[in-house]
């Protein structure tokens, strides 16, 4: 069956290590924060409670590192660089190296780092090397994900 609709990202093979997709911005607010503990269920007061943030390392409210990451997974969503071929996200190696505050405004780097081709798969892995950074070009959060991409359809290959 043909392909009807060219889907935006790229697939398994216009992929090459050393690629690069850069986000757009966006800027973590006090919602934000509030919003993920419901989902969640996670409302321990470093990040729902000012008063008690003040009295930490912190001194004011974080973002939960797994909204860091949550908001880092839609941001590599925006770059459209796997927009309709990613199959499915494999796993990560993930590190939380800095606080993610309120007001902060973050954006995420992702770069090819390997490929492996698991043709019954019909496309394969490709490993990014993912950084998190704030305003301030800090590393927040980075890590690894693996993604299973989907190949060129076989009809496209044959032009």
């Amino acid at each position: 069956m043909a392909e009807t609709t060219r889907p935006q990202g790229l697939y398994f093979e216009e992929m090459a290590v050393g690629d690069v997709a850069e986000s757009p911005r966006r800027t973590i607010t006090e919602q934000d924060i509030l919003r993920f503990a419901d989902l969640s269920g996670d409302d321990n007061p470093l990040h729902t409670d000012a008063e008690y943030a003040r009295t930490t390392p912190f001194g004011q409210q974080i973002a939960h590192g797994l909204l860091g990451l949550s908001v880092a997974s839609g941001l590599a969503w925006q770059t459209g660089f796997v927009k309709g071929t990613a199959e499915a996200f494999i796993g990560l190696d993930w590190k939380f190296r800095a606080p993610i505050y309120i007001g902060d405004t973050i954006r995420l780097r992702a770069e090819v780092s390997k490929k492996k081709e698991i043709s019954r798969l019909g496309g394969g892995f490709i490993i990014f090397s993912v950084t998190l950074l704030n305003q301030r070009d800090e590393v927040v959060q980075k890590g690894t994900w693996t993604l299973l991409v989907r190949s060129r359809p076989t009809e496209a290959r044959k032009r």
